[in-house]
């Protein structure tokens, strides 16, 4: 395949992203309002195993069987397995979002990661404090001040290179949206 033909492949793709994204938008946009608010914490909460059996999802067994398994509790995510690979699998929830996310309160979104040792180290401190004080009740505008205060004074790690997070459940739940390409 010459240059040119690829270039028009990629300009193709590119366009079929950005039409894609656009039928996205509206959907959000609408939902916006769905999820101003916190639901009651026991709406985020999981039975633990069905929790500790959806985290393990997130990657193949080879690397889940032998991960540290985190859960939600009502204080925030503990450690439900001790693993020895250096993985951790966890089932993320909708306040790990982009804090303007339209479902950042919503309480179905259940994403199950597996996060590489890098990822681990540099992720999952960063995961514990927003969910942390989520489960306290603080407030968006709260949790972003203790974020930024947190890296200011180097309490939070950097983000590492090399972090990679396998998210390959079948039974995860994302977003109420979901994302189809019936449309494309």
């Amino acid at each position: 395949m010459n240059a040119a033909a690829r270039q028009r492949i990629i300009r193709f793709m590119a366009l079929l992203l950005v039409i894609s994204i656009g039928f996205l938008v509206p959907k959000a946009a609408a939902q916006s309002d769905k999820y101003s608010k916190m639901a009651p914490v026991d709406q985020y909460l999981m039975e633990r195993n069905a929790e500790i059996l959806l985290a393990r999802s997130a990657a193949p067994d080879s690397i889940s069987s032998d991960a540290t398994i985190r859960v939600l509790g009502q204080q925030g995510y503990e450690p439900a397995v001790q693993g020895k690979n250096g993985f951790v699998c966890m089932v993320g929830r909708s306040w790990m979002a982009q804090f303007d996310a339209p479902e950042f309160w919503n309480p179905k979104v259940r994403g199950a990661e597996c996060l590489n040792r890098q990822a681990a180290r540099s992720i999952v401190p960063i995961a514990d404090l927003r969910t942390s004080m989520v489960m306290a009740g603080h407030s968006k505008a709260e949790i972003v001040a203790a974020l930024k205060a947190a890296f200011s004074n180097k309490q939070l790690p950097d983000i590492e290179n090399g972090n990679m997070v396998f998210m390959m459940s079948k039974s995860a739940y994302l977003y109420d949206a979901g994302i189809t390409t019936d449309h494309i």
